[in-house]
């Protein structure tokens, strides 16, 4: 490609020092705005910490153990009513006194819900479950085992 035009540097050389960026020092390198970054904060910068940052300096809140946080992990009856053939011919289930046995923890979830139909008998292990998937697992003639909670 072909530059038919001069740079500019050509034709100021020699007839300033500044290149046209005005008076003395203008446009040179971080001088200008104080430093590169967060340098100056604690010193020349510190009135825009307190207007813009006021929170830039000290410790937040704090953060919570991992052992301490318990995620619901939830699964639908509806869903575990669809997959229980699937999960017996999987080995991830099996059948009992006509019922199928699902335990759902080994599965990685803590909580059935109730959205769905059940149509299957079923035995459902589990650490928590809500009223109506109770109600609805039982009507069809299945059975709740939940973890820690007294047997009748």
């Amino acid at each position: 490609m072909v530059v038919r035009k001069k740079k500019k540097s050509r034709k100021l050389r020699g007839r300033t020092r500044s290149m046209g960026w005005g008076r003395i020092g203008q446009h040179r390198k971080s001088g200008a705005r104080g430093g590169f970054g967060a340098v100056g904060f604690h010193k020349h910068k510190w009135i825009w910490v307190l207007k813009y940052a006021p929170n830039w300096y000290g410790k937040h809140g704090f953060t919570r153990p991992p052992e301490t946080i318990y995620g619901v992990y939830s699964i639908n009856v509806g869903e575990l009513d669809e997959l229980a053939k699937h999960l017996v011919s999987k080995n991830l289930a099996y059948r009992e006194e006509g019922k199928i046995v699902i335990d759902v923890t080994s599965m990685g979830f803590n909580k059935v819900l109730g959205r769905g139909k059940v149509t299957l008998p079923l035995k459902i292990i589990t650490k928590s479950i809500s009223k109506r998937a109770r109600e609805k697992i039982t009507a069809v003639g299945g059975e709740v085992v939940v973890i820690g909670e007294k047997q009748q």
